[in-house]
């Protein structure tokens, strides 16, 4: 199943690329539409990395948008900013980090200890996340004036965006933590059954916890991405990313009711639906029309796994 759906996903790819190349000539085609393209798609991808283990451990985060707002906009208050220009801008790096892996934390105590349904617990830390952002920021938009930072996460090399090397990176450091390392396989068997991985000797709730920490960081991580590209902090910054993020990795293949997840299928995943958004920008298609061809995806997607479960 594994193969020939990232097989599937492959053709899907390449179908919208031939679909992109038809509808919108060189325009589509072009190397720095690629590179557009693949901008869109990093901090998405980075975000959906995490998502890939929780939704594979049973779980799902719905605040993954709103954290990364609150991580923006703390990254880049003036007392940060202030305290990255007199030391070095990995400090605003570090803040970011922690606000998203704290966030993480407790939605993982939340759910782990506090026996709260997780999505109960990450609706309550979008909510909060967001309007802290916005009593943080006073609901304006803070402009980093870091250069350092600028410099570094809007470099190229090979020619290819720092963003897009971050996701690169964090995608298989992913892929060989879910598929080479005893966490990933803890993952899975908290995913497929909880109970026999607690009689098989797996602490559920502690690891339960470490894997809202790890999706909260892979936020922070998008966060710091977020800032770069847009040369600022905003608590409007991720709205709505929940949604993209959930529907690349339904779409990659991961199964909703967990037990089974994949890295490369949520890269794909995640490629497509940024091509999709593309070709419609392209072709001056209005968000309502895009809108409706993701949800039709996801819907077909969830048929799938809902086959392939019967199957199996």
């Amino acid at each position: 199943m594994g193969l020939g759906h990232n097989l599937g996903l492959v053709i899907a790819l390449a179908l919208l690329v031939a679909i992109g190349v038809a509808t919108a000539g060189e325009r589509f085609a072009s190397l720095d539409n690629l590179m557009t393209i693949l901008r869109l798609a990093a901090v998405t991808g980075v975000v959906s990395v995490g998502m890939t283990f929780v939704i594979t451990s049973g779980g799902i985060d719905l605040s993954v948008g709103s954290v990364l707002g609150l991580a923006s906009v703390w990254a880049t208050t003036v007392a940060t900013q202030t305290m990255a220009a007199n030391t070095h801008w990995v400090v605003m790096v570090f803040t970011a980090l922690a606000v998203g892996a704290v966030a993480g934390l407790i939605n993982g105590v939340l759910v782990a200890y506090g026996k709260v349904v997780a999505f109960i617990a990450t609706l309550a830390m979008m909510i909060a996340a967001r309007g802290l952002a916005e009593m943080i920021a006073q609901k304006r938009t803070q402009v980093v004036t870091v250069r350092p930072f600028l410099d570094f996460f809007q470099a190229r090399v090979l020619g290819i965006p720092m963003i897009v090397w971050i996701f690169v990176v964090v995608a298989v450091a992913g892929w060989v933590v879910l598929n080479r390392t005893t966490f990933g396989r803890r993952t899975v068997a908290v995913g497929g059954n909880p109970e026999a991985a607690r009689l098989a000797g797996i602490k559920v709730q502690r690891h339960t916890m470490y894997i809202y920490a790890l999706a909260g960081l892979t936020v922070g991580i998008g966060s710091v991405m977020m800032v770069a590209r847009t040369t600022s902090g905003s608590s409007t910054h991720g709205q709505l990313l929940e949604l993209d993020v959930i529907a690349a990795v339904v779409v990659g293949g991961t199964l909703l009711i967990g037990g089974r997840g994949t890295i490369v299928g949520t890269v794909l995943g995640v490629l497509i639906l940024a091509t999709l958004t593309n070709i419609f920008t392209q072709n001056n298609l209005s968000m309502s029309a895009q809108s409706v061809a993701k949800g039709a995806i996801i819907v077909a997607a969830v048929l799938l796994q809902q086959r392939f479960s019967r199957r199996t």
